[in-house]
């Protein structure tokens, strides 16, 4: 059979971009340690060593950014870097030597290094404004004034284990808030406004229909033409309905927000993988610098900074002081948006990649 034909259909083989050293010891690395912030040795059989140094870098990046991270990895990388899935980028190198330099590169730039080992990653995040036509706040914004406030804890490894935030531009979350530390979610609150004028000329009410995941959607008539009106008691803003009609405009500046949800994470180390829960139903969208938002995360994380075990997740850390004492350690007022009405949620959920036999 002949595998080297080249084709057209499907992604390239992987193994064609990994770094020499990477590809030599694939599978054989040894151990891995972290030196210093944002630098770390993964070790393999061999004796070979490949240093990562990783570095700050917002998820909208001009060409002309690229080029300069490219010319980087040039200068000490032979040309190898790659992007983590939280938007870091990270310099491939086999040259110790090079690690300070390199660094000092970056700072001239304006790319502080760090995110590995205890301490905060960069955020991962959706598109907001820039681009989503649902997004009830901005992406890339928010996630400037959150970064911009929690820079100490990128550079430094003062927390007690690895804090991963999150933020998705509305509740169909496109930008994994459901398994961060602490995620910010940008929430409507107020149903769409029907355009009857336009609905049946732009939309097809079938398709606007089905589009509902709650059923709250229905044909209707207004006016003789055919059109569809909103059940308000059934819906959860989630601006299904104007991705496929654009006479079903969700957008309302004055109602628009953010809501912060806490305890998501992936790993299974100590307890099984966590959804996230809801901490603060709705802060106030106030650009450019989100002050609101900005505080209450950070008073998050000094809340768990302070009282974490090493080690100890923002999740673990919640469910073994218990939510009413983080709460009042936050200063977070309970409210009825706090209460689970959503059937049998988190109830009949497997949420777990453990599977434990009595």
């Amino acid at each position: 059979m002949v595998t080297d034909r080249k084709t057209d259909i499907g992604p390239p083989n992987y193994e064609q971009f990994l770094p020499p050293i990477v590809k030599a010891n694939y599978g054989k690395w040894k151990y891995h340690e972290v030196l210093k912030p944002g630098v770390m040795v993964h070790v393999g059989e061999s004796g070979d060593k490949l240093f990562t140094v990783r570095a700050a870098s917002p998820r909208l990046l001009s060409i002309t950014k690229l080029r300069a991270f490219a010319d980087l990895a040039d200068k000490y990388c032979g040309g190898h870097l790659r992007f983590t899935s939280r938007n870091n980028v990270e310099f491939l190198l086999t040259d110790q030597a090079n690690i300070d330099p390199l660094i000092a590169d970056l700072k001239k730039m304006n790319h502080p290094v760090g995110g590995i080992g205890n301490s905060i990653s960069n955020i991962v995040h959706t598109q907001g404004w820039v681009h989503c036509h649902s997004a009830a706040t901005d992406a890339s914004g928010v996630v400037k004034c959150v970064m911009d406030d929690l820079h100490e804890y990128f550079t430094e490894m003062k927390l007690p284990g690895k804090l991963r935030v999150a933020l998705a531009c509305c509740l169909n979350m496109c930008g994994a808030v459901h398994c961060s530390d602490i995620a910010i979610l940008g929430v409507h609150r107020r149903p769409p406004k029907v355009d009857h004028g336009k609905l049946n000329k732009l939309c097809e009410i079938p398709s606007v229909v089905s589009s509902c995941p709650t059923a709250a959607i229905r044909p209707t008539t207004v006016d003789g033409k055919p059109s569809v009106e909103v059940d308000e008691d059934l819906c959860m803003f989630c601006a299904n309905c104007f991705s496929v009609c654009p006479s079903m405009s969700i957008s309302d500046p004055l109602n628009d927000g953010v809501s912060i949800w806490v305890g998501g994470k992936v790993s299974n180390a100590r307890v099984e993988p966590m959804f996230s829960k809801l901490a603060i139903p709705y802060l106030p969208n106030n650009p450019p610098r989100w002050p609101e938002v900005v505080g209450a995360v950070r008073k998050i994380v000094e809340v768990w900074a302070e009282g974490a075990h090493k080690y100890e997740r923002m999740g673990e850390f919640i469910a073994r002081i218990g939510w009413p004492r983080f709460f009042k350690l936050t200063g977070i007022e309970f409210t009825k948006e706090h209460i689970d009405d959503f059937k049998h949620a988190g109830l009949t959920y497997k949420r777990s990649a453990q599977l434990r036999h009595v």
